[in-house]
């Protein structure tokens, strides 16, 4: 995965084409959340002290191919603006006769956003005729949005078949450089933490990671159909009972393998997810027809952070329970300290990937204690699932 590093270029006095994942969260025209941009801020920082043109490209929501005010990054443009100091030019369309002139005008030290990609459906069709029509725009392009990296659109991949070299920023590297690493040189023991819905979401991963993992720990929804092929009564909760045989081929190989392959030994189960007051801690095996399982278990908690405690790579992504209604949250947010653990006290290398797994780390004010924090979500699961990203594909070999 040695791929071309934005520290590689000579970028003095270049326009360089920065695509960036600025899909950011706005209210009443504000950014409310701003981590996405400041994750490309050592990007964007190093260009401008190197002397580059910088041309900032990003989507934001899905306007559908049509130009929408409620979707324009002027937003954005203000919040980077602030956090930058400097001035951020946001041009009036992404491709066009005036967003040329605009970048002509450009000195050295500039930068320049410009207006979302997607109020042209080409973007997502990754139309040559605009991506060429981007390519104009620059001489050189940089890619830090791994969270587009697995769609080949036209910013993404298809600009590059007219710029070269097509160079990672520090963002995309970083990714690259911890998700490689875990998939492909582990400092070992490597525990996999995967939690969520549906084991359908997950087979691709699961898969993958047999090759490399030590033990993969189940929990979330995902963890029932695995219980229902070993015989369990699951009661009402969450389930895919065709894929039954699947988790038993799964567990089959795992063992082949010597890869230790956890399931809950207990849980927290009630009527329902409204149903807190109900909620209680039995043995799996206790479970009734009318229960529903919606958190892992305290003996499964003690299990599964004694593994994780002697691990010295962990991927984490997904929630261990109905995460979003407390008290089901509790077995999440103990497996976030205990990664955080391991990484603190035992300098284990942590990667946390995936919307649940992330917030839970955040909420439980632990996120500065984990080594790498994915941006990814969909590029993070196709890329631990050994899917060739196109975004990735499409970047200059080193």
């Amino acid at each position: 995965m040695a791929k071309l590093s934005i520290r590689h270029l000579d970028l003095k006095g270049k326009r360089t084409f920065i695509r960036v994942d600025f899909n950011v969260p706005l209210e009443e025209g504000k950014v409310i959340d701003d981590s996405r941009i400041r994750a490309a801020l050592p990007t964007i920082q190093f260009a401008m002290d190197k002397g580059a043109r910088t041309i900032l490209a990003s989507h934001l929501g899905r306007p559908k191919g049509k130009a929408d005010p409620k979707y324009s990054l002027k937003p954005v443009a203000e919040r980077l603006a602030q956090l930058i100091q400097k001035e951020v030019l946001l041009a009036p369309d992404c491709i066009g006769d005036e967003t040329a002139q605009q970048v002509a005008t450009m000195h050295d030290g500039d930068i320049m956003l410009l207006e979302n990609l997607r109020f042209h459906s080409e973007e997502e069709k990754n139309d040559p005729e605009f991506a060429r029509q981007l390519a104009q725009l620059c001489d050189l392009f940089v890619n830090d949005a791994f969270g587009t990296a697995h769609r080949a659109h036209a910013s993404t991949e298809g600009i590059t078949h007219f710029v070269r070299p097509a160079a990672s920023g520090f963002l995309m590297e970083r990714e690259l450089r911890y998700l490689g690493e875990a998939l492909h040189s582990p400092r070992r023991p490597f525990a996999v933490i995967l939690g969520g819905a549906k084991v359908s979401d997950k087979i691709q991963v699961i898969e993958n990671l047999l090759a490399s993992a030590d033990a993969i720990l189940i929990g979330g929804a995902m963890a029932y159909t695995f219980l229902l092929a070993r015989g369990f009564e699951v009661g009402r909760s969450l389930v895919e009972p065709d894929l039954a045989d699947l988790a038993r081929g799964l567990e089959a190989r795992a063992a082949e393998r010597g890869v230790k392959l956890m399931v809950p030994a207990d849980h927290i189960v009630a009527a329902g997810p409204d149903d807190a007051r109900g909620a209680k801690n039995i043995s799996v095996a206790a479970t009734g027809k009318d229960e529903m399982g919606l958190d892992i278990g305290t003996l499964t908690r003690e299990q599964y952070t004694a593994m994780i405690a002697r691990a010295n790579t962990i991927f984490w992504n997904g929630p261990m329970g109905m995460f979003e209604k407390p008290p089901f949250d509790a077995g999440t947010l103990e497996i976030a300290r205990s990664v955080s653990d391991a990484t603190e006290r035992r300098d284990a290398t942590s990667i946390v990937g995936g919307g649940d797994s992330v917030a839970a780390v955040i909420r439980s004010g632990l996120a500065e204690k984990i080594t790498h924090i994915s941006t990814g979500g969909g590029a993070t699961l196709e890329f631990v699932a050994g899917q060739t990203l196109p975004g990735v594909a499409a970047l200059t070999d080193c």
